[in-house]
């Protein structure tokens, strides 16, 4: 899927996530985000489930369990969750994660949380017009974990179609519209769906 160590493409994702929520601890919860069907506060929200659902992931079982619910989850306390979160998979962490009847390799699934933590930072940033563009060097190592990760069955479901842009557009504006998400660079509107899982990716 991709050369670039999983661990280290989470704590890039989660870095650009410390910055990216820095304007959500004072917006309204009720601002819409990229993400049609989501509220900022839900938003908030769905990240603080699946930090909570990608750290109980190293200790190789994610429970499948409905969302906590849609009230906002302080960004101090996101901030908290993301350092647990990178804090066990730092230390020696299960090899594979059991998802219900699937088993998932640890490299995947830290790819899938990467490609969630940074995306879900950037759709909020947007949400709070907060200026914190998706770095082009991440960008660049989550794309092939999206083409793998994100395929036709999920679109309609967990994600809008993809977005037409040209080839040699920013890997950002290419990682941005194949989830489905419209920015400005776009210049085509659409937006991804609401998940009903805690689980990745959505």
């Amino acid at each position: 899927m991709n050369t670039t160590d999983p661990v280290e493409l989470l704590e890039r994702a989660i870095g650009y996530a410390r910055g990216a929520l820095g304007a959500a601890a004072t917006a309204d919860p009720d601002s819409p985000t990229p993400c049609s069907e989501w509220r900022l506060g839900a938003l908030l929200a769905h990240m603080s489930d699946s930090l909570d659902a990608f750290t109980e992931a190293s200790s190789g079982l994610i429970s499948i369990r409905p969302p906590s619910g849609d009230d906002p989850t302080p960004v101090g306390v996101l901030y908290d969750q993301a350092c647990t979160l990178l804090g066990a998979w730092t230390s020696p962490a299960a090899r594979t994660v059991r998802l219900g009847d699937r088993r998932l390799a640890s490299g995947i699934l830290l790819s899938a949380g990467a490609l969630e933590i940074a995306v879900h930072a950037w759709d909020v940033a947007r949400a709070t017009r907060f200026d914190a563009p998706l770095p082009e060097g991440l960008a660049t190592d989550l794309l092939p974990a999206a083409y793998a990760l994100v395929d036709a069955a999920d679109r309609g479901v967990r994600f809008a179609e993809a977005l037409p842009v040209p080839d040699a557009a920013p890997a950002s504006v290419r990682l941005l519209a194949f989830l489905g998400r419209s920015c400005p660079e776009t210049g085509v509107s659409g937006g991804p769906l609401r998940s009903g899982q805690r689980t990745p990716f959505g």
